[in-house]
């Protein structure tokens, strides 16, 4: 009896490490990442996403469709949550949590801001939920960006977050709505 309970817990105990080892995000191939934005009163804008590898792979245009919503990186949708209410373009984002998308197009990106959270992004069936889709600039890199990359850039009231992979940078400007 001692040796059959023994076996059981042994058959636990690997199975509790196997589950572990599969809910590490750091060991994903995509792995986690963060990018976070201070505004001038210590407000917040924090954007978590999973950051993919090019690995040689053509990405805008082949792996990344043209015209086709994209969930902005890999694994779970990414989030973005701002702690002040924000404007761009013209477009105002109340202060809470959302999920962001991204259109890329050749020449131009739409950014896709939803209030519908909690979802891995594939397929896009959310146009109902979302927020706002706000225009972004589109460049070209100054050399080839190996990891899918969310930063920003910082100035006093506002934040320019950028999202740059494979030759693309694709931005976009918040400023704090007062």
């Amino acid at each position: 009896m001692r040796k059959i309970a023994a076996f059981a817990a042994l058959i636990v105990i690997a199975f509790s490490t196997v589950s572990f080892a599969q809910q590490d995000k750091s060991k994903r191939a995509s792995p986690p990442a963060q990018a976070q934005c201070k505004l001038s009163d210590g407000k917040t804008i924090t954007v978590d996403y999973s950051s993919p590898r090019a690995k040689g792979r053509k990405i805008f245009g082949e792996l990344v469709p043209y015209g086709q919503v994209w969930r902005t990186g890999a694994n779970e949708a990414t989030t973005f949550v701002t702690t002040a209410a924000l404007s761009a373009d013209g477009k105002d984002l109340p202060a809470g949590n959302y999920t962001i998308f991204t259109l890329p197009e050749q020449n131009k990106w739409t950014l896709i801001v939803s209030k519908h959270t909690g979802q891995w992004g594939i397929p896009y069936k959310y146009e109902s939920e979302e927020i706002a889709r706000i225009p972004m600039s589109v460049s070209k890199t100054p050399s080839p960006v190996e990891n899918f990359t969310i930063s920003f850039d910082q100035g006093g009231s506002t934040c320019t977050m950028k999202l740059g992979w494979e030759e693309t940078q694709a931005s976009v400007q918040f400023s704090e709505k007062k």
